[in-house]
């Protein structure tokens, strides 16, 4: 599986996570996370997932964007990832991932994100 497909299947993931989802209650917003080459939006809307897009959308409006190669995603989700490769924050450190935009509802959010993005480690690694 790619990592791409690996992350479409956050919205079943965040679905049944209940602690995850009421840790972001008061969450709101709409940001980009790149796989790659894929971008994916995410419209958060209290603390759970209302849409999830695939694929590039023309003039689509993110608060934030956070990009990062395949390889730097496949390690981040390796349960458990190697140092370095375990936080977003250490993803950008090594050149791995960068993130822009209004960083202002990621960092006031930052565990929620951080949680969020890690879900994916607990799909089985040989789907």
């Amino acid at each position: 599986m790619s990592p791409a497909d690996r992350f479409s299947r956050l919205p079943d993931l965040l679905a049944a996570d209940a602690d995850l989802r009421r840790r972001g209650r008061w969450l709101n917003v709409e940001c980009r996370v790149d796989i790659g080459a894929e971008p994916f939006y995410l419209d958060i809307r209290d603390g759970g997932l209302a849409a999830l897009q695939r694929g590039p959308r023309l003039l689509k409006s993110v608060a934030f964007c956070l990009r990062g190669s395949e390889d730097a995603w496949r390690r981040h989700w390796q349960a458990p990832p190697a140092p370095g490769w375990h936080d977003l924050f250490a993803l950008t450190k090594r050149g791995a991932a960068s993130i822009d935009g209004d960083l202002r509802p990621l960092l006031q959010n930052l565990q929620y994100f951080k949680d969020l993005l890690a879900l994916p480690r607990r799909l089985p690694e040989t789907l």
